[in-house]
């Protein structure tokens, strides 16, 4: 990768139950935040939340959000393609998208390209339990990588609760992923939110951007911004409070990884991904691969009346 300037912005959805002039009034609101943090900082690769096109919890039946949004590419994804070809940037937007059948619904993660390409589609693959269909929510999990190549570097996708799980982002940073983007709507607490970003940076050498909702979502769901950008020394270099905005950062893959600690004279020396074990993960593939849960006591059942996002 080339060094350039990353944002993570972080914008309030539109007020009121989902309705198509809702979902049109939320990308407007997407489009003018992207075309005013560019302008003012000259981000070259600017993150967008998870959902930002909806809100995370929809407060619909699936089959009326399978209604309201689309395929991608389509009509979800074509103002911000249109977006990042007038500004010659790299675009990462979080959005669900139609699925194959009607209430087939993925919480998806777009990345469109200078050139107004629509570069890549992931769909979350870890979706958190109160929004998966399984768990009585609205989402189909995916099952694939994405990892795109842009002017600027090589860039991945996870969406939010994907990133408490370190083998997805460890594929990514195997096949060679510089930069990491995670869309999200967290609401667990800012502590895991930081944690879990700082940590997958960490343990790939990796940039994470990570977007996070902020305001009231069409359920009244409200979220608590901290938007961040980490190097791949685990270093929060730019943060967010819980107000609209955005935050920005210079990467610079020259000084990434140029000190043992931020501003150190004593170099870092070792790599986690070279430095890897591979024959004790060949070892133990099988209990890699096994179904597994804690030992622990779950804490039962939620109210019904306290909504979850992630």
């Amino acid at each position: 990768m080339r060094a350039f300037t990353a944002a993570a912005i972080q914008v309030a959805p539109v007020r009121g139950s989902l309705t198509p002039q809702v979902v049109d009034a939320n990308i407007e609101r997407c489009v003018d935040f992207v075309r005013r943090c560019v302008a003012e900082t000259g981000a070259e690769l600017v993150v967008l939340p998870e959902s930002a096109t909806t809100g995370f919890t929809p407060d619909c039946s699936t089959e009326q959000l399978w209604d309201l949004v689309s395929e991608l590419p389509g009509a979800m994804s074509q103002p911000f393609q249109d977006l990042a070809e007038e500004l010659g940037i790299v675009l990462c937007v979080g959005t669900y998208e139609r699925g194959p059948e009607r209430g087939v619904v993925y919480n998806a993660s777009i990345l469109c390209d200078t050139d107004g390409a629509l570069l890549g589609v992931y769909r979350k693959t870890h979706p958190f339990c109160t929004e998966a269909v399984s768990g009585g929510g609205w989402v189909t999990p995916g099952d694939t990588v994405a990892l795109c190549d842009t002017a600027i570097g090589r860039i991945g996708m996870i969406i939010c609760f994907d990133g408490d799980y370190p083998e997805l982002s460890r594929i990514q940073a195997v096949q060679g992923a510089e930069v990491i983007c995670r869309p999200s709507a967290l609401l667990r607490s800012a502590d895991i939110w930081e944690l879990t970003s700082r940590a997958r940076a960490y343990d790939n050498h990796v940039f994470v951007i990570g977007a996070n909702a902020t305001g009231i979502d069409p359920a009244g769901v409200i979220y608590f911004g901290n938007s961040h950008i980490v190097t791949p020394n685990a270093t929060i270099v730019a943060k967010a409070a819980s107000h609209e905005g955005w935050v920005t950062a210079r990467l610079d893959p020259d000084t990434a990884l140029s000190s043992l600690t931020p501003g150190s004279n004593i170099a870092q020396g070792f790599d986690h991904l070279r430095d890897r074990n591979l024959d004790l993960i060949r070892r133990h593939r099988e209990e890699l691969e096994a179904p597994a849960k804690t030992s622990f006591p779950h804490g039962g059942p939620r109210p019904d009346h306290v909504p979850e996002g992630d």
